[in-house]
């Protein structure tokens, strides 16, 4: 028998894909927001930002050291617990869906959609409130999953089904949610977002992540040594045969 797999479990030795998935891309996630603030000229400091899908808060942290006023929204309301409970900087945690965020227009100079559009079954919404969230002059961010074979063979093979590297509990990930950039950038269109950039992500070495997922099903090691085991890192000129990054602005007028 296998270990519980579980999402925001508190289940002692439960494996939570989604909490490993966000300690591997804390860093590549936190260097393309800042090499785009960077590139648009924007200093962060004192603005506000909004993070879609926080899951237990690692990227609403890392974003509030940027100098940023953080709100943090999750579906799930064990999620947002574990988050206030880790404290760790002057972030706001709040429990609702990417569909539904009750949140107020023009709201956010900065929203990062983490963990969301490759789980969500209507994008389409999704984005409508992610145009009516971002002020006219903010930057929407998101990381997402692409349709591809290898995808396919990673997100919903090694991760959801085989019993050696399983992470995520069945049914986390589905091809028909997986979006490729020309599905995502004309969803975002439809919303008055013009995407202006797709960048790639990969691990360093695919072998490191296959080894430190079986050390971690096995025990042999906790979630916080993987990221040290698992480097990802940018390819800004990369086909994105897995996962990718980018970001939109709302349509000029």
């Amino acid at each position: 028998m296998g270990p519980t797999i579980e999402l925001d479990s508190r289940t002692p030795g439960a494996i939570d894909g989604r909490h490993i998935r966000a300690l591997t891309f804390q860093d590549v996630r936190l260097e393309y927001v800042t090499s785009v603030l960077r590139r648009l000229g924007i200093d962060p400091s004192g603005r506000s930002a909004l993070v879609v899908g926080g899951g237990r808060g690692l990227l609403a942290r890392g974003l509030a050291g940027l100098g940023l006023d953080v709100v943090a929204l999750d579906p799930s309301a064990e999620a947002t617990a574990m988050a206030r409970e880790a404290g760790g900087g002057p972030v706001e945690f709040l429990t609702a869906p990417a569909e539904d965020p009750g949140l107020g227009d023009a709201s956010f100079d900065l929203v990062f959609y983490a963990d969301t559009f490759e789980i969500t079954g209507d994008l389409g919404r999704v984005v409508a409130h992610a145009s009516r969230l971002l002020r006219p002059d903010g930057v929407l961010f998101y990381d997402t999953v692409n349709r591809t074979p290898l995808s396919r063979l990673i997100y919903l093979g090694a991760f959801q089904a085989l019993p050696f590297t399983r992470i995520m509990p069945s049914g986390r990930y589905a091809t028909a949610r997986l979006r490729t950039p020309q599905e995502v950038t004309a969803a975002l269109a439809a919303h008055g977002l013009e995407n202006e950039d797709i960048c790639s992500f990969k691990p360093k070495n695919v072998l490191d992540l296959v080894r430190a997922t079986v050390a971690r099903r096995a025990g042999r090691i906790d979630d916080d040594a993987i990221p040290g085991l698992t480097g990802f890192v940018l390819e800004p000129t990369g086909k994105p045969l897995v996962t990718y990054l980018g970001h939109a602005r709302p349509t000029p007028a």
